[in-house]
């Protein structure tokens, strides 16, 4: 059954919680790169790969609660891609300039998805601004990782929070963004 079509309050409500649930997860991964990657090389793999690989989880359980893969291309796409570049960057590691190129290139991709996914829920749901700016955002920044991973400088995880942070500010925005159409349509 696809929530957007038959039941838009609940899928609205779905959204908030998604959009909350993903603001909770960059955060977590802020304090975890911040806490213990500085001192472990093996954390610092582990919530490399974590980052794309909840990416991945994400998506497709938002896309199963929003109508299945079939009528989300884009988030279909999305955990593909999420789930390779996981991969991609369990092999690569400890490389860090190849680490950061793949992830900027995840990054990119990612991006560009989230944007499609935000454009076609707007029409359906609106206050989707965020995700459509956090899209675009996260691919500017791919292309900037992209860069960082040619200098000869060895580049950390850390080098992602800002990453990270953005993308919690975004979805908190979105979350909170449904909260308010919510309330405006309830008191009209």
């Amino acid at each position: 059954m696809n929530d957007t079509v038959f039941h838009p309050a609940a899928h609205e409500g779905w959204l908030k919680r998604y959009y909350f649930i993903r603001a909770a997860f960059s955060i977590t991964w802020i304090i975890a790169v911040l806490a213990i990657a500085p001192s472990s090389a093996a954390a610092s793999a582990v919530l490399l790969v974590a980052y794309p690989a909840w990416d991945a989880v994400a998506n497709l359980i938002d896309s199963r609660r929003s109508g299945g893969l079939a009528a989300n291309r884009t988030q279909s796409m999305n955990v593909v891609v999420s789930v390779a570049v996981a991969l991609a960057l369990a092999v690569t590691w400890p490389d860090m300039h190849g680490a950061l190129g793949v992830f900027g290139a995840w990054a990119i991709l990612s991006g560009l998805l989230q944007l499609g996914t935000a454009v076609r829920r707007w029409k359906s749901h609106g206050a989707q601004w965020a995700m459509a700016v956090s899209g675009a955002q996260s691919a500017l920044a791919g292309a900037f990782f992209l860069y960082q991973a040619q200098l000869p400088t060895v580049p950390s995880i850390v080098s992602l929070v800002g990453y990270a942070g953005f993308g919690a500010f975004y979805f908190l925005a979105s979350a909170l963004s449904l909260s308010a159409a919510g309330w405006r349509r309830k008191r009209s």
